[in-house]
């Protein structure tokens, strides 16, 4: 995985996976402005520091499988949250 693109209801993890048919609301849990699933797609990309030329790779964690299980967490949990807010929005309190 290099860099995550995001078009529509679908993520292009890298050349061979997509996650497909990801439900609306999943991209409607706002955290600080932006979407979660937006959050994980842009901080979990290989960067470079210019100055050291050190490589951070978030690939290296778990066997290369982080960021694809971590982004798939957040997806259910972006979903759910939407959900029970849309739940706790509708309880009247007395």
């Amino acid at each position: 995985m290099e860099k995550m693109t995001k078009k529509g209801d679908r993520i292009l993890y890298n050349q061979n996976i997509a996650i497909t048919k990801i439900p609306k609301k999943a991209f409607e849990y706002v955290v600080n402005g932006k979407s979660a699933i937006d959050w994980v797609i842009e901080r979990y990309s290989i960067t470079k520091d210019k100055d050291s030329l050190i490589e951070n790779n978030p690939n290296d964690y778990a066997g290369g499988q982080y960021v694809f299980e971590l982004l798939c967490r957040v997806i259910k949990l972006s979903e759910k949250s939407v959900d029970l807010i849309e739940k706790i929005s509708m309880k009247r309190f007395e």
